[in-house]
């Protein structure tokens, strides 16, 4: 076994990471349905992408066109079947921005308890660091068959729930935003100007443990499990209390909420998904500077 893999299999449950090398090995594997998640499809997938991807546009495909929420249970339904994907087929997401993307889909379909689901660890910067193939070629695939099963509460945290679990001793709250956000200094990061809110700052008692410090900066692959450990037990955020992860938009608290549920093995965590767009827009909302 590499080093890689013992890292791998150290982690509370490594079914839900497959390396590059897995992925570029099932590309013809009908069972396998490689997804590319990205916030800005014509800066990456449309410039190639893992042969055979389809693509899911995180603004068009992963959030409800008419209200400010994720998809619906019969939105998702649809988005699986017209992606060729069916109740037997193996889901391995990967995108830009380290797998921020990625990683909501993720949440995403855990939330309506889409159960055979991956992320390819690194994602599209591991696959293009390594001069893996590319393509630019859109596939194709027959509908799938999907039933999409009813949401799962217990993962994801709405505004009056969070407002009601400041500085309770056994809740706690990690923003996983720059530390530059978290003090209000910065609205937005540079990467997305046009999406802030009206005001700057942190939920009150919320601990800051950026989402970038839970991966190696090289590849984007994620940190080993002593690290992570050390990372977040250190700051107080312990398998014994129950963790509300957020950051902007939904993106970065869901890849922060997958590292403590998956590679950790914390059994109660929340993403709270409107995070700080709405919490920084909604009137009479204390914070913290």
């Amino acid at each position: 076994m590499s080093a890689t893999q013992k890292q791998v299999s150290n982690y509370a449950h490594p079914e839900v990471l497959v390396d590059t090398q897995w992925v570029q090995e099932h590309l013809n594997d009908p069972k396998v349905r490689v997804v590319e998640v990205d916030y800005d499809p014509q800066s990456n997938y449309n410039q190639g992408h893992v042969p055979g991807a389809v693509l899911w546009d995180w603004k068009r495909d992963l959030n409800d066109p008419v209200t400010r929420d994720i998809l619906t249970q019969k939105q998702l339904e649809d988005l699986l079947v017209r992606s060729g994907i069916s109740e037997d087929t193996t889901i391995v997401l990967y995108g830009d921005f380290n797998n921020w993307f990625a990683a909501y889909a993720f949440w995403d379909l855990k939330y309506y308890q889409v159960e055979n689901v991956k992320l390819m660890n690194g994602g599209r910067k591991k696959w293009l660091l390594e001069d893996r193939p590319l393509t630019k070629d859109v596939p194709t695939y027959p509908p799938g068959r999907y039933t999409v099963k009813g949401p799962d509460d217990t993962i994801r945290a709405y505004f009056d729930y969070v407002l009601h679990s400041i500085r309770m001793k056994d809740k706690v709250l990690v923003d996983v935003r720059s530390p530059k956000e978290y003090t209000g200094e910065l609205l937005a990061p540079p990467e997305y100007p046009n999406e802030s809110a009206q005001r700057g700052g942190h939920i009150p008692g919320a601990i800051n443990i950026p989402w970038a410090q839970a991966v190696n900066d090289a590849d984007g692959t994620f940190k080993p499990r002593e690290e992570l450990e050390k990372l977040y037990t250190g700051k107080g955020v312990t398998p014994d209390k129950e963790v509300i992860t957020y950051c902007r938009i939904g993106e970065r608290s869901s890849h922060t909420w997958f590292v403590l549920r998956y590679l950790l093995g914390y059994k109660n965590v929340k993403n709270y998904d409107a995070s700080w767009t709405e919490w920084g827009n909604r009137l009479r909302t204390p914070i913290e500077k």
